[in-house]
């Protein structure tokens, strides 16, 4: 989190958890009780590792402040207040978590865990938060407030406590209305996606103070302190060359520095004296094919004695290729009307210096990552030249069938084939189309449809919403009655699509 960034696997676990939220919006089946349910089981074991680290962190900065308090005795008493505010609020969710969970006889049956009723009577009373939910959002408050005044108002960390504690209003995308923090993250919410979002905030405390206390320690200041804690890193232009090529690139220290000239370098057992502004410029013969090493050691005098930094690596000389490696992304055909990602690659040749042209098709992009779009013909080429550094010149082709895009299917409410529903939910709810097995994110738009209720005449309706003559007709239609939507006309990213199949509504009242 150094810099205001957050470390993957704090990325992958928010990300993961915004999924499932989103996820609320749909009707919520046993398999999403259930994902939410082990979500928490791993975000639960994620606290317990970072727990485990940030102890092991703290008595490190205890160490540290006890051999040298000058240095290190202001930071522990930072990271002291850090770890407290943190115990306070961590044990407090929890407790909150217990009240929760007290009247379960199965803590891993996520499937019953479908109740909105306890947060919604212990948050809310009427249109008011309880004396609960008030201390709900002031826990949480208090805690970026603490935190922060610690911290002070110019450390870079205030940004991220600002957004991972917020309880600010949040906007309803739909209705562009601003909603309360807790009305929005809890009311209405199932327990178990309650339970796992009260588990996710004690992941952001863990990696909130793991990230804080990382960084008051400062990387591990005290190898910056001694060249024997340096470490020798090889640099290589690219890390595997055709034979008869030259090896190029730097060896530096790992905290390089212009002005710190080595004394000697020892390179593969031979004293190597090619050195420009603290670098080893590495310029020799790449060998036979296969693996080679490159190691040796740089020494500096310090303090009156000699001090080595020894350097490996290692890199590989591969034979020249004569085929491209072209694949698809997705599939292996591409679809008429979309934008068909492809990826073009030659081992040994930077993206760069690849000419790729394709016929049958428009394509666009460049340094490797291509989309074409196929034209009015059944197959389309990819025409690959590189010149590689011996002079020679490979050229190489791939070729995909084209397709066109599915039968796409007809839908109410996100639902296919046959939907049971009332008739006033029928009025007011858009028509759709979807492919549902389908690998590419198609934006479908419906253009027009035709609905017939049984006993009326057929109604053609431009766009996706009844119009007043369907409405009038389906008026007269009765419990039980199948409503058939047909003739769906829609467009995928602007392309025509051949075909809709139908849906079918069965009224409920």
């Amino acid at each position: 989190m150094a810099g205001g960034k957050m470390s993957a696997r704090q990325k992958m676990i928010n990300l993961m958890y915004l999924v499932f939220i989103a996820m609320l919006a749909m009707n919520m089946s046993k398999e999403v009780l259930s994902a939410f349910g082990f979500m928490n089981e791993k975000l639960t074991e994620n606290n317990i590792s970072t727990t485990t680290k940030n102890n092991e962190a703290y008595a490190n900065l205890a160490t540290k402040a006890s051999e040298q308090a000058a240095k290190f005795g202001p930071l522990k008493v930072q990271a002291d207040k850090i770890k407290s505010y943190s115990t306070n609020f961590y044990s407090y969710l929890e407790e909150l978590k217990g009240k929760m969970t007290s009247d379960l006889d199965d803590m891993q049956d996520y499937e019953s865990m479908d109740q909105t009723a306890f947060l919604d009577e212990y948050f809310f009373k009427g249109d008011k938060f309880t004396k609960e939910g008030q201390e709900f959002l002031d826990n949480i408050n208090g805690y970026r407030t603490d935190v922060s005044s610690v911290l002070g108002t110019d450390s870079k960390f205030i940004p991220v406590l600002t957004k991972r504690f917020s309880t600010e209003d949040v906007v309803n995308k739909e209705t562009k209305i601003a909603v309360p923090f807790l009305n929005a993250r809890f009311e209405g919410f199932p327990l178990v996606a309650s339970l796992t979002g009260l588990t996710q905030m004690q992941a952001d405390i863990k990696n909130t103070e793991s990230d804080i206390v990382a960084d008051l320690l400062g990387g591990k200041l005290e190898e910056a302190l001694s060249l024997t804690n340096y470490k020798g890193i090889v640099a290589l232009e690219k890390n595997a060359y055709f034979a008869g090529e030259k090896v190029t690139g730097k060896i530096v220290l790992g905290r390089y520095d212009a002005t710190m000239v080595p004394d000697n370098v020892t390179l593969n057992g031979r004293d190597y004296k090619n050195i420009q502004s603290g670098q080893v410029i590495i310029d020799m013969p790449a060998g036979n094919v296969g693996n080679h090493d490159i190691k040796g050691t740089i020494s500096f005098t310090q303090d009156g004695e000699v001090v080595g930094v020894p350097f490996e690596s290692s890199y590989s000389v591969i034979p020249e290729p004569s085929n491209a490696v072209v694949s698809a992304d997705k599939m292996n055909v591409v679809y008429r009307g979309l934008q068909n990602p492809i990826s073009v690659s030659l081992p040994g040749v930077s993206d760069n210096n690849l000419r790729v042209s394709a016929s049958g098709g428009t394509l666009t992009g460049g340094k490797g990552k291509y989309s074409i779009r196929p034209g009015a013909g059944k197959i389309a080429t990819i025409n690959v030249s590189a010149k590689l550094s011996s002079g020679k010149t490979v050229n190489s082709k791939a070729t995909f069938r084209i397709k066109d895009i599915p039968a796409a299917m007809g839908s109410v409410r996100g639902q296919y084939g046959t939907v049971r529903m009332p008739k006033s939910g029928l009025s007011n709810a858009p028509i759709a189309a979807g492919l549902p097995d389908f690998e590419f994110d198609l934006k479908i738009k419906v253009q027009s449809f035709k609905i017939k209720v049984p006993g009326q005449l057929t109604i053609i309706v431009n766009g996706s919403k009844l119009n007043a003559a369907a409405k009038q007709k389906l008026s007269k239609a009765k419990r039980g009655d199948i409503i058939n939507i047909y003739g769906i006309k829609a467009t995928a990213n602007g392309y025509n699509l051949k075909k809709v199949l139908p849906v079918n509504i069965e009224l409920t009242n």
